[in-house]
Parts: C-alpha cells; structure tokens; sequence
C-alpha cells in the first residue's frame, strides 16, 4: 500500500469522488488538507457564514445530481452548520459534512472551540463516522460518500485535528454504485391493476422523480392513462408546466385546479412523495384530499410508504423504474377503464385550469406603487427565464410564489421543503449557479429573511458567482404578522421591520443592485439582472398586502382574544 499522510489521503478519496468544489471557511483545523485542494483540482469556495456553506452544496447537488461538500472550523464553525444540514435532510440531498474536531490529546479538557460534535447531526444525517484512527481516514470518508447518494441524504465526517497529520499506508478505495429497482413484480402487478379500473386516476409527481431521472418517464404514464398530474409540495419541477395534464402543485399556496382534480380521484397514483402533512393539509379552505380513493404510493425508501396517509398498495422500487414498469404492465392489458372516461375528465381538467388561471389574473390585476405581492409573482412569471433555476425562502410572499413557479425542465425549483428555515434560498441558488454556470439562477427573499444571508454578496463578489437576488421589500415579516391580523386583533410585536435601501446595501458590496418599485417595470428589470451575469440584487418594493395564513393548522385563538373581540371566522 502507498504510503502518504491522512491529508493526502483524505483529498485523494475526495477527488476519486469528483469533488471539485467544497464550500466553507478556513480554518486551523483542517488547513493541512486545505493546502493541498488547488493541487488537486478542487476549489474553495470561501463564504462569509457556514449555514451559507451548508445550503450552497444543498443547492449544488440538487442540481448536479452529485455530492455537494461544506467544510469548517472545529467547534462554532461547525456548529453553524445545522441549520443548512437540516435543510439538506429534508430535501433528501447528498451532502457531504466535513466536521475537524478538537485534539484528541486535549478532548474533555474544556479545550478551545472544543465541542461534542457528534450529537449536532444525530437526527438530520442519513450516517455519521467519527475517524477514531488516523489510518481508517479514507475508509469512513468513502463510506459517508457512498451512503450519503444511497440513502439519498446529508452524511457527516468527523475528524480529529490532529489525525491530518503524520504518515499512514493506505489504498484510496473506489466509489462504490448500486443499481435501483423498478420494485417487487406482485406490487407492481397490484398497482397497475388499480390503475386500470380507475375511472378518474390522479398522478402526483413528487421530488423522488426528478432525483431519478424520471420525467419522461411519467410523462409516458401520464399521457397513457390522460391522467391529470399534480405536483407534490414545492416540486413544481417535477412534471413539464407547459404539458396539458399538467394541473400544477399541491400544498401551501399551491394550485386550486390541482386541489379540484384531486378531491375527485378515485385512484392516486403517488411517486416519489412522502405525502407529507403540509403538503396534504387543507388550503384556501377546501379539504381536497380524497377520503375514499385507492392510494398507490411508490418510494425508495420504506420507512415512507404508508407514513402519512393509508396506503393500498406500496412499492419498493425507484420512481423511474417504477414508471416505466407500470406503464408496460397497462399497454399490455386488454382494457383500462380511463381510456373510457377521459373525454369528461380532460373536459374538467381543462375547465378547473383554466378558472385558477383566471382567477390568478384578477388577483394580480392592480397596479399601485408599491406593487401588489401577487402582481409582482404575476410579473415575474412571466418574465422568468425558461432555463432558470429558482430557490425560494419561507415567507408570505415567498409561499404565494408556489402559484406562480411553472418550469418545464426538472432540477430548477429548490426550496428547503418541511424545514421551513430562513436564509436559504440566496445561498443555494449560489451552489445551484456553482453546479451550472450555463443557467440563470434566481433567488426569491423576502426582506426579513435577506438580513440573514445579504452577507453571501459578498461571496457572490468575491467568487464571481453571478445569482439574482429578488427581494421583496414590505417592511415586515409577513408571514407571522399575518397570524398577528387574524388571532391577535393587529397587536403586532416583532413583525414591522425598518429597512434601508437593500439595492444601495449591494453595491456598497461590489454587487449591481437595482430597486423597482412599478409593476410595468419588473419584468424587465428581471430579464436584465438574469442576463448581466454580474451579482444583482433586485429590490422589489412591495405592499403589505398578504396571503393566505401560514399556519392556520397549528394555531388557535386564545381565549383572552374570544372574550374580547368574539369568535373567530375562517371565512
């Protein structure tokens, strides 16, 4: 075995993986690795916080369908990490989490920037490795990688300082791949015969179909059975917008005509979803999930099969696969009861798409200064361009955004899904815009999130990563003063917020920063900052005009306020 020293070892194992972008900041810790990453083809990207990090290789693996890497300081840099790694969790991204920890020869001594690092990632990584010896380096380092693209999620690499140093013999193990399934032929064979006596089916296209590949795939299905298609929670990506059956997402702000179609399924063919509670849970007041339809559901994973709602039929098989399996099974039988029925359900899927569009229209129709939230969404849909990549943060008007997301290609919709954390989408859209440098990527803030990660202008700068940040700017934070209006009689504690110029904030960065406050200007505005290939931040001065409550689900009006001011109408 040749003979080199861990770091050597360790970098050698990251570059038999294709690393060649990590995300952090510098420091001690690792820095006897870190010189030796330019040598080896690997660029360091230097942000200015580590959550930053977190969501950057988050954004770059969503995209590029490889691990994305963020490295730090021991102790607080570390730390800064878990927002960002719990974020990737539930997006099911493979990330890679470099964790150098305190000296062994001090550890429990109370050392500096000495912390158990372990305990951080316990519930949000899919593995953990801690290198209890300095010769095993390369050995957990491949494991992590290995398990962290087939359990589809973060894993951690905890290494002890000084096990970067002296001289071990040691092989660089090669990356291990294993071949999906299309699942078990007797599930398999159960769905498709659901599927073929159902009279109105209803397919939801969920995030497990674009990390495999599977859009056309579904497309085939879909087009077979004239089966309308809904996307799952922020997946709008999932399945083509522009595709007739293409009915648009469920969930928060989502889309009343997939809701509609939905509630009248009888069979609900569910691939590459969990199904998750906020994804199902009622919206704009209608209950639209079928309490009496057959559920197939079909996931790598099997802890997610029949986890969140009853399930008929479960498969155990890729989304893909799966797919193309079914719609092999269907072609091959005599009969399907949709090729029936499809003259009436394409008559109302077209009747239900076309009233949502209309009523998107009349919804975004004023034109005041400050603009109108739904008209700038309404604007900038139109505007986008057709190979963007879009993240978005959590917010009032971020969440209306969901509405008005529509891409025809998959891996350009990122959001940080059930997590819901602030000061995600700028950063990612970094990493996404790393991933493909040929792609505009488009960050949607709202401003009381941007204070959170404005400081990656400065990286955008530095590292000449040329993202568009649109940031809406109503001086509040929508989302919870929006439950203040509704349960708390307009007392408002936290939620305004005073605000300067954030366009101004930008260019004192180096960055472009454009403010548009007319709602015939947006469009533009938005087509120039995508095209500049310069960091922009495009500051769009909005109303207070807001949504639809974030948490109505989970909130309850005290009794203090019924006694006061009466009951409390949803209406």
């Amino acid at each position: 075995m040749p003979t080199m020293t861990p770091s050597e070892a360790f970098v050698e194992t990251l570059v038999a993986n294709g690393v060649d972008n990590v995300f952090g900041i510098v420091g001690s810790a690792f820095m006897d690795a870190l010189d030796l990453f330019e040598p080896a083809g690997i660029r360091f990207i230097s942000v200015a916080h580590e959550q930053g990090a977190g969501h950057m290789a988050d954004g770059f693996a969503r995209v590029s369908g490889r691990h994305g890497v963020c490295i730090a300081q021991n102790g607080p840099g570390i730390s800064n990490f878990v927002t960002s790694i719990a974020a990737a969790y539930w997006a099911h991204s493979p990330v890679i989490c470099i964790t150098p920890e305190s000296g062994t020869g001090t550890m429990g001594l109370g050392g500096f920037q000495e912390v158990e690092q372990m305990p951080f990632f316990e519930k949000i990584t899919k593995y953990q490795c801690h290198v209890n010896r300095a010769d095993r380096i390369t050995e957990f380092t491949q494991r992590a990688f290995d398990l962290a693209m087939f359990e589809r999620g973060p894993a951690q690499i905890n290494i002890p300082r000084d096990f970067f140093y002296g001289q071990i013999d040691v092989r660089i193990p090669k990356p291990l791949r294993i071949e999906r399934s299309a699942g078990g032929p007797q599930s398999l064979d159960e769905a498709a015969g659901l599927l073929a006596q159902a009279q109105f089916p209803v397919i939801i296209s969920g995030g497990g179909v674009v990390m495999s590949g599977g859009v056309p795939d579904v497309v085939a299905l879909a087009e077979y059975l004239d089966a309308p298609v809904v996307a799952s929670y922020l997946h709008n990506d999932s399945f083509p917008a522009s595709h007739r059956l293409m009915c648009g997402p469920l969930g928060y702000n989502g889309s009343k005509a997939a809701m509609a179609l939905m509630s009248q399924a009888d069979v609900v063919l569910a691939l590459g979803t969990r199904l998750g509670p906020f994804g199902t849970l009622p919206q704009y007041g209608i209950d639209y999930w079928p309490q009496n339809a057959k559920i197939i559901q079909i996931d790598v994973d099997h802890r997610m099969l029949g986890l969140v709602k009853p399930i008929s039929v479960g498969v155990l098989g890729d989304a893909k696969l799966a797919a193309r399996a079914l719609l092999q099974r269907l072609q091959g039988l005599p009969q399907v009861a949709a090729h029936q029925t499809r003259e009436r359900r394409l008559e109302e899927l077209q009747r239900r798409k076309d009233a949502w569009e209309s009523e998107l229209d009349s919804a975004s129709g004023s034109s005041e200064t400050p603009i109108d939230p739904r008209r700038a969404l309404r604007e900038m849909e139109r505007a986008m361009p057709e190979n963007a990549m879009v993240s978005t943060d959590i917010g009032n008007i971020c969440s209306l955004s969901n509405a008005h997301l529509r891409f025809n290609r998959p891996n350009s919709f990122f959001a940080a899904m059930s997590f819901g954390n602030c000061g995600y989408a700028f950063p990612t859209a970094m990493g996404c815009k790393v991933a493909a440098p040929d792609r505009p990527a488009i960050a949607y803030v709202g401003d009381g999130a941007w204070g959170m990660s404005l400081q990656e202008t400065l990286t955008c700068v530095r590292e000449n990563i040329p993202v568009t940040a649109v940031v809406f700017n109503n001086g509040q934070w929508g989302a919870e003063k929006k439950n203040q209006i509704d349960y708390y009689a307009n007392r408002f504690v936290g939620t305004n917020l005073k605000n300067p110029s954030f366009a101004a904030v930008a260019q004192a960065m180096g960055a472009d920063g454009v403010r548009i406050d007319s709602a015939d200007q947006l469009g533009d505005a938005l087509r120039q900052c995508a095209a500049s290939n310069r960091p922009t931040i495009l500051e769009v001065m909005v109303s207070q005009a807001l949504g639809e409550p974030f948490r109505r689900d989970a909130l309850k009006k005290p009794a203090r306020m019924l006694e006061k001011y009466g009951a409390y109408s949803v209406a």
